[in-house]
């Protein structure tokens, strides 16, 4: 079984000292995302997870918890989003200096072939144009040469609950559904810089095909990766559980919506607030609990 941790929220960042409880309880409960009175119980024993995929922002939290991790015996690694957008696009984050310092620290403690860096989604708006793109991107590959060795790009989704908060911002998202001459220049500039930086880079769950712009479907959750880097062979079918134009494999999402603090106003995974009632206990089983009645 394969962990993920977590598309939902970002549980390095906010959560690492509940989820090193329930490694060291051997298992957590995940309510289903539509119904939370249908709860899963998942394993979490070093003999039943083949791998750990961390999903995050800021690992520092979690960084000095990671040789507890190597020692219980998990293999991980990490998708580290990475942006350095205006601060009013991601209002919540540590400066993107600091960000960026805590990617190499990661890099340098498990290695670049363990964190993936994440370029997305890419806004185009009035604050963040196609030239603002180039310009941010090669700022940042350059930084992150020789400590990773793939990035992954996506466009942004008009998911509406994103579009609401960033018109109330007064953020003019543009339109990407088609690839029109400035994306396509776009798209294949960002290429070129990661092949100067000697990185891979792929799409992640992009309905539209990039591929003639430098840019091949990936898969976030990749068998092939998996196999090539921890040696571990996993079940290659897609998970029928993800969006159409996702690649990935079979994975357990151990988080839950509407629990990240990170205010980016173009997520479309948290309102922003916890659900009605809702609170956090680090030693609970779940992520969010409830008062109980009666």
């Amino acid at each position: 079984m394969i962990i993920s941790a977590s598309r939902r929220t970002d549980i390095p960042a906010l959560y690492a000292p509940w989820f090193m409880e329930r490694i060291r309880e051997g298992y957590c409960l995940v309510p289903n995302p539509y119904n939370r009175k249908q709860v899963s119980r998942v394993s979490l024993a070093p003999a039943e997870v083949e791998i750990i995929v961390f999903w995050t922002r800021n690992p520092r939290p979690l960084l000095s918890r990671l040789t507890e991790l190597d020692q219980r015996g998990y293999r991980y690694y990490f998708q580290f989003t990475l942006t350095g957008y205006p601060a009013s696009l991601e209002p919540h984050l540590p400066p993107a200096a600091d960000l960026l310092a805590s990617f190499l620290a990661l890099s340098r403690q498990v290695g670049p072939q363990r964190v993936l860096w994440r370029y997305d989604p890419i806004l185009l708006s009035d604050l963040t144009d196609a030239g603002y793109h180039l310009r941010r991107f090669r700022e940042l590959a350059e930084a992150l040469s020789g400590a990773t060795q793939r990035v992954t790009i996506s466009l942004f989704d008009p998911y509406p609950q994103a579009l609401r908060r960033l018109r109330g911002a007064g953020v003019r998202a543009r339109e990407t559904q088609r690839i029109d001459a400035e994306l396509a220049d776009l798209l294949r500039g960002l290429s070129a810089t990661a092949g100067e930086q000697g990185m891979e880079i792929v799409s992640c769950a992009e309905p539209r095909d990039l591929s003639p712009y430098g840019i091949p479907p990936g898969k976030c959750v990749d068998d092939a990766y998996i196999a090539r880097v921890f040696g571990l062979q996993v079940p290659a079918a897609k998970d029928p559980h993800q969006r159409p134009a996702c690649g990935c494999v079979a994975s357990k999402d151990i988080g839950m919506y509407d629990t990240c603090a990170h205010g980016c106003l173009y997520c479309y995974a948290s309102a922003g607030r916890l659900p009605a009632g809702a609170y956090h206990d680090p030693l609970g089983p779940a992520l969010l609990a409830w008062p109980t009645t009666g």
